[in-house]
């Protein structure tokens, strides 16, 4: 089997969200979950994902799942897109495809410009008061703290400003107690007429990952959440890691349409 990593939601290698994709071409179903599983804990990037096609005729065209390093994850955006690059730029498949997923069906499009748009279920937003300990095992105060539903298991936390999102030094420890997968701290863009409306970072301590670089998945909170604030469906979201990349986002009510672009940096043999 080739295996790749592939950086996601970036169009420069060595940034975005890097990968594992496996195309499992001959398999109609997917491998024992312990096999999964040490893959991914062996690629050791957030995100593991793993795909087979389907019969045609169905609703969708390919199986997919993903795995952290510790655990499979029920929704994730930027190793979806990274499988819909490899499929589009190998030629396993050409044009929209639909994934089966723990999700429901998730559909891909690539663009002419190599950009892939992801239409993914909205996250329903519920605000909730903040846990005892959120302030202090993140280090600020919240504005506001969302609960994103059960597919991603996150707490939206909106901050002060921008300057706040990127010094945040959280205790990782203490945070995992306060939600199922991690923390999404946010923020308005300090400058409202520059080239991305709002910041983010992702802490996901319970998922086996510190601070995520670009998280698709957090975007179907993220869109409806400043969509409502700053009166417009599409806006640009950065993801403030050390590695950046940024989403583009569209609000279609009960769905968000995730867009951007992603690089294969590595392409090898997997022989276990």
């Amino acid at each position: 089997m080739r295996i790749r990593i592939v950086d996601a939601f970036t169009d420069r290698p060595f940034s975005g969200n890097p990968a594992g994709v496996l195309l499992l071409h001959d398999a109609d179903a997917f491998p024992d979950d312990t096999w999964l599983q040490n893959v991914a804990l062996e690629v050791n990037h957030a995100e593991t994902a793993f795909a087979h096609p389907l019969p045609e005729g169905g609703e969708a065209d390919w199986a997919l799942r993903w795995f952290t390093p510790a655990t499979e994850v029920a929704m994730c955006g930027h190793a979806t897109l990274a499988t819909a690059h490899v499929l589009n730029t190998t030629g396993a498949h050409e044009g929209p495809v639909r994934f089966a997923t723990r999700s429901g069906v998730l559909a891909a499009t690539p663009a002419e410009d190599g950009s892939v748009t992801l239409d993914f279920p909205t996250a329903p937003l519920t605000q909730t008061d903040p846990p005892d300990g959120l302030a202090e095992s993140l280090g600020t105060e919240p504005l506001a703290v969302l609960d994103t539903g059960p597919n991603l298991g996150d707490l939206v936390v909106e901050v002060a400003d921008e300057k706040t999102v990127r010094g945040l030094a959280p205790d990782l420890k203490a945070l995992a107690a306060h939600s199922e997968r991690g923390v999404i701290a946010t923020a308005r863009a300090d400058a409202p007429d520059g080239d991305y409306d709002f910041v983010s970072r992702c802490f996901f301590p319970n998922a086996g990952i510190d601070e995520d670089p670009v998280t698709g998945s957090a975007h179907t909170a993220l869109a409806p959440f400043w969509s409502e604030r700053l009166g417009s469906p599409r806006l640009t979201g950065l993801q403030a890691s050390p590695r950046s990349g940024r989403v583009r986002t569209e609000l279609r009510g009960d769905r968000t349409l995730l867009s951007g672009r992603a690089v294969t940096v590595i392409e090898g043999e997997l022989l276990a």
